[in-house]
Formats: C-alpha cells, structure tokens, sequence
C-alpha cells in the first residue's frame, strides 16, 4: 500500500493543443495519498484537460502521467481505473429507468452459473450505500432520486470499485446548502481512509473545508499549488485572472455605448428553490446587461423564469408593467422577449434543416401565407439575417449542422431578431465559438443595443463582460451581490464577488 504522503499520480510536463488552442503547457502536477487538492482557475484555464489526462481519456502531447508508479503510454481509461483512478462528473451518467444496484455494477455485474446474482449484487450496493450515509433501497429507480442522492449514488458507484485518487469535477453545482454538506462530509470520510481526492469546484466556501492544498490554473498552466489554508479568496482571484483582465479595453462611447432608456423588465424578490432565494434587479432598453456568476448559481434558472418558462416559486416578472411569471412562454414571446439556450448544439439548433428555417422557426407567419411558406419570402428573410449577421455560408437552404459553431450562434440570436424581440436573454452566446466570432457577436450585440433593444449576456468568462456590456451584476448565494457599470467593470472584483463565501 502506498504511504501517507507519497505521490499517486503524477504530471509532468504535460502539453495538450487540440487544433489552434494550447489547452495546456508544461504543466507538473503531484498528488499524495490521503490528499484533497483542489484544482482552480476560469473556464478553458485546463482544469479538465488535467481530469481527462489522470482519467486516462487522453494522453499528453508532450509530457507522461504515471498513476501508482505505472506510466500511462497512450489513452487507457480501463488502465487508469485499475491503476485506482475513478472520475465522478459534473454530469450524471446514470441510467434512470434502471435500478440503484444496476447502475452501481453498471458493466461490471457479478455472475453466478452464467447469470447475474441479483443478491449479491444487492448486497453490496446496500453496503456501499451505507458507507455514504445512504438510507437508499438498491431495487429503487435511480430517476426516483433527487439530484442530490443521484450525486451521491455516483460517488457510491466510484467508491465502490476502491480508488486510490478519486476526482469530483463540480459535484455540488445543482445542489442546495444543505446536500452540499453532505457530499463534502463524504469527501472528508474518504480522505480519512487515505483516497486521494481531487475536488474542482469554483466555491471557495466548500474549498476551504475540504481542501488541503489548491492549484491554481491559468490559460493551460498551473500558476501555483500552495496549502489551502495559506490563501485567501482575492489571492486566488488575482492568481486566476492574472493581468490580462486589466488589460483588456472596457466598453467606450466609440464601442457603441449610449445612455440606456427606460426599463423593459422588473425582476422582484424571484425564488426557485434551491438556486435563486430573492433576485431583484432592472433591464433597461439600449443596454447590455451582464449577468455574471459560477457553474450552479442560477443563471440559466433566472433567464428561464424571465422568459416564462418557468414559474418561480415566488416574486414576480414584468414586462413594461405586464406580469410574464406565471404566464407561460408563448405569452412572454409576444410581449417581445426572446431567449438562446446555453446548450446550442442539443437545445439550439435543428442540425438537419437548412440556415433559413432555422433563422424563422420563431414567427413561420411573416414568410408564409394561410399557413403554406412562401419560398421568396423565406429566402429574403434568410439573406437579410445572413447579411447583417455575417454568417459564413454559401447558399442559405444549407443545412445549419455544417456551419461552425459562432455561424450557429448567430443564427439562434438572429432567430429572435426576426421575431421582432426586444429583449433578449443570451445564455452563454459565445461558448465554443472562436475569437473571430466572438468579436462578431460583441459587435452585433453593441448595434442590437445602439438601435434600442435590451441584452441580458450570460457568461461564465468574466473577462469577456467588459468587452460588451454597459453593466455587470453578479448572482451568487440565490442573490444579487455586486453590480458594477462600464467602464468601470473589473473582472477580478466580478470573480471574488461571485466565488467568495456567501
């Protein structure tokens, strides 16, 4: 057995690229048995390019991974969990219409005479439910469980197979306080019995309990591993966002920036339990507002109750002095309010059909006629959108799949424009789309809001809010704790505001 102290996994000098973007760069990193290290830094920092590199998903570029004192030579997740290396994601990965002990074994079930021994299978579920706290019978349903027991019944199932390092990558993003103490009191359980744990998550608070050592990462380096207990919150911030977010140019009056007009929507004390526990804030005509915060803070909650699709457990949603909280989608959308998903490709987007139907799936009515589209009308519409837009494509009937990522997104916003929305809710816009797009989509957000409509911009890159917005609020702990306008707006204040204890 390995001792107290002495590494199990280790990295040294690894480099990671996938196509143009270095996704990680002479980076060492070593784990101790019975450790906790936290692993820190802003979305595309590398954290989970390191995940895939321990998990054996992937092999370095440059560099080795050696677990247990055996060097990984290539992509070997089998290899890498018998090396005692087991991954719970932020994901689920559970199968609900199968049972507790069917997703623990899952692939793995015990046989007896060429068949599955249901008993015994059972058996060492309810032990290794019990080993968590788990009051939790093995022939239940897994889509009967709450998030936070699903959460639990994925740590179960990696324990069970008896790691040595054991890595949670955000495990108590979609939990409330209370489940959070939970999975944490787990993780001090199995630090205790000497796993290694690596603990990703962007909540200082549960970090500073847990966690024995941080690495801190930044731009597919690691910047510093120091002992948790050695660091305070504006020290990892500072860490994390390094001197690029001073450098970056605010939004100007040359960028587009003009005095906001009257507000377009009221958000009053909105709950939605256990995400959001009294949000108020104010959207204004001719303006962008940014809408910063974690993984798990309610963003994506918050813009869905102000579309109306879905309803708040309690406070209210107006439009121009009209309620929409209670009143359902259809009716937001006609007051003039428009809404992009976070997840483009599955929620976004109809891969097969062309550019243009794509663009006027919001409001078929103004290129059809007594219910039959008009084919010309459908055409100007697309190459007035195709125009305006910029989006790179040859002929507008091409199927909307074979564009990159930022023509997409161009066209999931444009959708709302030929809508006629006045207000539209931006979740994470420029996610997996590059630099040039980017700037595009800044760009027609600035002339979105010069010509008066109003923009809630989502975003998990902070450093990317003064780049488009006119004002910055940052959710955290169910509220609104920080507001900040152009072109004052600081990402390292927005980051420790939205990371530190609340």
């Amino acid at each position: 057995m390995t001792e107290p102290g002495t590494a199990i996994a280790t990295i040294s000098g690894a480099s990671k690229q996938y196509g143009a973007v270095q996704a990680l760069s002479g980076v060492d990193l070593s784990i101790a048995r019975g450790e906790v290290r936290a692993l820190l830094g802003k979305n595309g920092a590398g954290k989970s390019t390191v995940i895939r590199l321990l998990a054996g998903v992937e092999a370095p570029d440059e560099g080795s991974v050696t677990l247990g004192g055996t060097r990984l030579q290539g992509p070997d997740v089998q290899l890498a969990q018998r090396l005692g290396v087991m991954t719970v994601y932020q994901e689920l990965t559970l199968i609900p219409e199968m049972t507790l002990a069917e997703n623990l074994f899952m692939g793995a079930w015990p046989k007896r005479n060429g068949q599955i021994d249901q008993r015994r299978m059972e058996d060492e579920s309810q032990a290794a439910l019990h080993r968590l706290g788990l009051d939790l019978h093995p022939r239940r349903l897994v889509g009967e469980l709450s998030i936070a027991d699903q959460q639990m019944v994925e740590i179960a199932r990696a324990l069970a197979n008896d790691p040595t390092l054991l890595i949670l990558d955000e495990p108590t993003s979609s939990l409330a306080a209370a489940e959070v103490d939970r999975v944490l009191t787990v993780v001090e359980t199995i630090r205790s019995s000497g796993v290694a744990v690596v603990y990703v998550s962007h909540r200082l608070a549960e970090i500073r309990r847990i966690a024995d050592t941080a690495t801190v990462m930044r731009d597919g380096r690691v910047i510093d591993t120091l002992p948790m207990a050695n660091l305070t919150s504006r020290q990892v911030v500072a860490m994390m966002v390094g001197e690029s977010g001073a450098e970056t140019p605010a939004v100007s009056e040359a960028a587009g920036r003009r005095e906001a007009g009257p507000v377009l929507m009221t958000v009053r004390e909105v709950a939605v339990a256990p995400k959001l526990a009294g949000v108020t804030f104010e959207v204004r005509a001719g303006e962008v507002l940014g809408l910063a915060g974690v993984l798990g803070s309610g963003r994506t909650e918050l813009l869905q109750v102000m579309a109306g699709l879905r309803e708040p457990d309690s406070g209210t949603v107006e439009f121009e002095g009209k309620r929409i909280d209670g009143k359902g989608f259809t009716h937001a959308k006609k007051l003039g309010v428009g809404i992009t998903p976070e997840d483009r490709k599955n929620d976004g987007i109809i891969p097969e059909l062309g550019v243009d139907e794509n663009l006027v799936l919001t409001d078929w009515g103004k290129v059809s006629r007594f219910g039959v589209i008009k084919p010309q009308q459908l055409l100007i519409a697309a190459q007035r959108a195709i125009a305006s837009m910029s989006v790179r494509t040859r002929d507008p009937r091409t199927p909307i799949g074979h564009l990159s990522g930022g023509n997409q997104q161009k066209i999931v916003i444009g959708r709302w424009l030929h809508a006629g929305s006045r207000l539209l809710l931006l979740d994470e816009p420029t996610r997996g789309v590059d630099v040039q797009a980017k700037a595009q989509i800044y760009e027609l957000l600035r002339e979105l809001a010069a010509a008066g409509t109003a923009v809630v911009f989502v975003s998990s890159e902070m450093d990317e809010l003064n780049l488009v917005c006119d004002r910055a609020v940052v959710l955290a702990g169910g509220r609104i704790v920080a507001e900040q306008a152009a072109p004052a707006i600081e990402t390292e204040t927005l980051l420790l505001a939205a990371i530190a204890e609340h």
